[in-house]
């Protein structure tokens, strides 16, 4: 993902954890949903790599 910077220019909307709805049109709303999709996506990726790699650590110190 981009910066906030890039977002903008790229054109998506500027969104932020319960803000006011109301404010976007359906299409910002759907491409904010988007983002939010593939950040989740992204945390779920971040939370499997440290899972993996404390698995990896604990194996390590329990075998020594």
């Amino acid at each position: 993902m981009g910066t906030e910077d890039e977002d903008a220019v790229k054109g998506n909307p500027q969104f932020t954890l319960g803000q006011d709805l109301s404010t976007l049109s359906v299409e910002e709303l759907k491409r904010s949903i988007d983002l939010l999709q593939k950040e989740i996506a992204r945390i779920e990726q971040e939370i499997a790599a440290k899972d993996s790699t404390k698995a990896a650590a604990e194996a390590v110190f329990k075998g020594g």
